[in-house]
């Protein structure tokens, strides 16, 4: 598989980009924002920058990951010539059916159609094509050039060809893919969304403030990051909608967001994206942080 299509040049979108760039593919990055794919290859400049200046990579590394990606507007004319094209759309099911549809219509038949959605049922995505064997889930961690885990998602119908050629591609990228099956959540949601959720309560209860709850996260349990400043930058949003999948698909009570997130959500402090979460965020800040990790 050598001819790589991304759609969506977001925060994940670019980062996959980036990777399977850097990994010697051919990249097909896919926006209908013509602006937001400018702003894509300026992060993955950025990122290939810090890697430079920490002397992971050459300068000429970096000028040939950026000579094989090639960006398009339209996902009909950027799918066309893909062995694998990976979805990395807003977390909504209607807009990806929409994707997945256009994809099995356009992309070569042998394709696999992989999804990088944190939570939603991949046989309900794969349910939506032709070919439900050949879809499968890649959920890739943020930030993604530097973090090594991929959850590959098998669908009910995914093929055992489709995982392995998947498992196999991952390693490729110097990656470790674990391999889990399609249940709410799969496995990295369902044990870091009711976490979070229960730090939220933890505060919406008054038991500790922010601070002091992540504090207790990052010195009690070792965790780099505490997870209501985790929350501010996966989105407040994102974290709704996970804990609403989790709700929806088990029916039970410990997995209802907590009151406080869905009030915060709702009056649109989604975190580090809109400027304020549980913390306020300056122009650059969250930059510090993706260039803390990346110097590691």
């Amino acid at each position: 598989m050598n001819n790589i299509t991304i759609i969506g040049s977001g925060t994940m979108g670019n980062g996959i980009a980036h990777v399977f760039a850097q990994g010697g593919h051919q990249v097909a990055l896919i926006d209908i924002d013509p602006a937001s794919l400018e702003r894509a290859l300026a992060t993955i400049a950025k990122n290939l920058d810090r890697q430079v200046k920490k002397e992971k990579i050459t300068e000429v590394d970096k000028e040939e990951t950026l000579g094989r990606i090639t960006t398009f507007t339209s996902t009909e004319e950027g799918v066309k010539n893909a062995d694998l094209v990976v979805e990395a759309a807003t977390e909504n099911f209607e807009i990806k059916k929409k994707i997945f549809e256009t994809m099995d219509a356009h992309a070569p038949q042998g394709a696999i159609l992989a999804t990088n959605t944190s939570s939603i049922s991949l046989t309900q995505i794969a349910a939506t094509t032709k070919r439900p064997d050949k879809v499968i889930g890649m959920h890739f961690m943020n930030p993604v050039p530097v973090m090594k885990l991929i959850e590959v998602i098998r669908g009910y119908a995914t093929s055992d060809a489709t995982t392995t050629a998947v498992m196999e591609m991952s390693q490729k990228l110097g990656k470790v893919p674990v391999e889990v099956n399609d249940y709410p959540g799969f496995v990295a949601n369902r044990i870091l969304m009711p976490m979070i959720n229960e730090a939220i309560i933890t505060l919406h209860e008054g038991v500790a403030g922010v601070e002091e709850i992540d504090t207790v996260m990052k010195l009690g349990m070792a965790h780099p990051m505490g997870p209501l400043q985790l929350a501010d930058f996966i989105g407040l949003d994102v974290c709704l909608s996970i804990m609403h999948v989790l709700y929806e698909g088990f029916g039970n009570p410990k997995y209802a967001p907590c009151p406080l997130l869905v009030n915060m959500v709702t009056a649109g402090y989604l975190g580090a994206k809109s400027g304020e979460g549980f913390y306020k965020y300056t122009p650059g800040s969250r930059d510090s942080v993706v260039s803390e990790m990346f110097s590691k």
